[in-house]
């Protein structure tokens, strides 16, 4: 990227699970990104301070999309960032059963168990929770302050009829509502960026959503990028349907795999045209 896009990468080494928790991770990326747009460390490094993007992949996704989402309600920082560009992103701990989770629920590299232990790992959680989670327990109809956050990620309607095809929503009328008492983070846009008010979204920089066919994330990007359009922002949706998820860094011998090659000049074409 620094070689073909003739860019400054800054690349934030953020902590990590266990030696800290949500949110001190977006307190991380905010206080370095900060620290980077400050006039004189913008011109130590020679960067035009209107061509500014932020982008990450999976977890990084998601850490990119709550950065820009802090960065639009701080009026000394809105319209700083030029753009931002999202890979395969984490956006929400709502629905473990959108088309793209039951479809995939046990692709390899990231099965749907897996993706939810990592989000109860996020949060210093219990693993007991895990199986409630799964059937959408943690965000029945009778968990309301759950349930009402669930609206923002309906995917009956931000979803085409190609993606949702004959799957059916799973809502539960009863479900365990100690998961979300003791976990409260689950319902945090923080932690979950498709669960943002629409007020934050209207101030998104021009954005990139790349999504893969045969990944769990899926549909969190695709509704993303639905609720951001919807909210008047200029979104890309770069799907790919041989994709999987993590396939981009499967770029070299013995794995130089084609979609990964294709999903990372396809990310990098875009970035060359917009930024």
């Amino acid at each position: 990227m620094a070689e073909e896009l003739n860019a400054v990468i800054v690349s934030i080494e953020y902590r990590l699970v266990p030696q800290v928790y949500f949110p001190e991770q977006i307190h991380d990326v905010v206080r370095a990104t900060k620290y980077f747009l400050r006039p004189e460390v913008l011109q130590k490094y020679k960067v035009d301070p209107g061509r500014i993007g932020i982008s990450g992949d999976s977890a990084g996704g998601n850490l990119a999309a709550a950065l820009g989402q802090q960065f639009t309600q701080d009026a000394n920082l809105r319209n700083k960032l030029k753009l931002q560009a999202l890979i395969y992103p984490v956006l929400q701990a709502l629905d473990f059963n959108t088309p793209s989770y039951q479809q995939n629920v046990n692709t390899p590299i990231l099965p749907r168990h897996v993706m939810a232990k990592y989000w109860v790992d996020y949060f210093k959680g219990n693993y007991d929770f895990v199986p409630e989670m799964l059937v959408n327990n943690h965000t029945a109809l009778d968990v309301e302050e759950a349930a009402a956050l669930r609206a923002r990620l309906n995917w009956m309607s931000l979803l085409p009829a190609s993606i949702t095809k004959n799957y059916e929503p799973v809502m539960q009328t009863t479900g365990n509502t100690k998961i979300v008492q003791e976990l409260p983070q689950l319902l945090d846009a923080r932690s979950s960026p498709l669960i943002a008010e629409q007020e934050v979204l209207l101030h998104l920089p021009k954005t990139y959503i790349l999504t893969c066919e045969h990944d769990v994330l899926r549909d969190d990007g695709i509704m993303y990028a639905k609720r951001l359009e919807n909210a008047g922002v200029e979104v890309t949706l770069d799907h790919f349907e041989d994709g999987f998820h993590g396939c981009m860094i499967f770029t070299s011998w013995p794995t130089n795999f084609s979609v990964g090659i294709r999903t990372r000049n396809s990310y990098m074409k875009w970035l060359d045209h917009n930024l």
